[in-house]
């Protein structure tokens, strides 16, 4: 899968090396990711002062293929940030053909030039939201939320956002356990909450500084739909059964039991809100029973 970037003059850094950090360490762990960073120019300016040099042109895409458009210094220089027709092309063009389009940001204007916001939910930064709302009166801007999804456009709230836009789409194509992986190798408090305010169960927990909850939560993440029996968890983690439920439950709040659960539980709801059954998203979520899923969604 390739990863491109697109390069608006007055880009901020931290916009573009997020997300880029986030695809690069998933391909370190040995995913198929290629990064390329695309202009129109050879050298593009940054918000910062450091120039970022492409790598490419606004090249071919596949349907699989992924843009990220990066912010840019926008708030009190309203001139930043137009496109020319054929970026507006290239990225409209791909999102037609079946890609996905992401910003970060004021990146979002970018989708908004390119018409790809009109009727769709998405947001940006803060400041920028009227903003936003005004200048593209066809889309629905939410506020107060990370990142919003809707129909391959993805965008996210700024600067530090773009990086939990980037956990949640390796989440989503790979499963939470190298999400959290990755998370962990950049030390970042992972979220992966969507479009409304809440964090996932993997992430929601791992604010704490247990080496052995940790590892659990690693193996856990990794084969949530697997029977594991506490008795195996404890082996892994080099602890007792006893010492785990204690130090988990100290930790988290919860037994690794229920923690399984509740990943077993989003897992299902990602799976049915992109199309399948109840039994289907359960089966695939490790549930023996589609009514258990059932009794987990009601409580809920």
């Amino acid at each position: 899968m390739r990863v491109v970037f697109l390069l608006v003059p007055q880009l901020h850094l931290l916009d573009l090396a997020g997300p880029a950090q986030v695809f690069s360490t998933a391909r370190d762990l040995g995913l198929d990711y290629a990064l390329h960073y695309a202009a129109e120019q050879d050298d593009v300016p940054s918000a910062q002062g450091l120039p970022v040099r492409r790598t490419t042109g606004l090249l071919p895409l596949d349907p699989s293929d992924l843009i990220v458009v990066p912010g840019w210094r926008s708030h009190g220089y309203p001139t930043n940030g137009r496109l020319s027709g054929a970026a507006r092309e290239w990225l409209a063009g791909h999102h037609a053909a079946g890609g996905t389009c992401a910003s970060v940001c004021s990146g979002a204007d970018a989708l908004g030039q390119a018409g790809l916001l009109d009727g769709r939910r998405c947001t940006t930064h803060h400041l920028l939201q009227d903003r936003l709302a005004s200048r593209y009166k066809r889309a629905k801007v939410l506020k107060d939320v990370l990142f919003v999804i809707d129909d391959r456009i993805v965008t996210s709230a700024g600067i530090a956002s773009g990086i939990d836009l980037a956990l949640h789409l390796v989440a989503t194509r790979h499963g939470p356990g190298i999400a959290a992986q990755i998370a962990r190798e950049m030390v970042v408090y992972a979220r992966r909450n969507g479009d409304d305010p809440q964090d996932s169960a993997m992430l929601r927990h791992r604010a704490h500084l247990s080496d052995v909850v940790h590892r659990v939560q690693d193996l856990i993440d990794a084969r949530f739909a697997d029977r594991l029996p506490l008795r195996d968890l404890a082996v892994a983690a080099g602890v007792s059964s006893r010492t785990l439920t204690r130090l988990f439950g100290t930790a988290t709040g919860l037994t690794p039991l229920r923690y399984q659960q509740l990943l077993r539980l989003e897992r299902a709801e990602h799976l049915i809100g992109h199309g399948a059954t109840v039994e289907s998203a359960a089966r695939a979520a490790g549930f023996e029973d589609p009514r258990m899923l059932r009794r987990l969604r009601a409580r809920s």
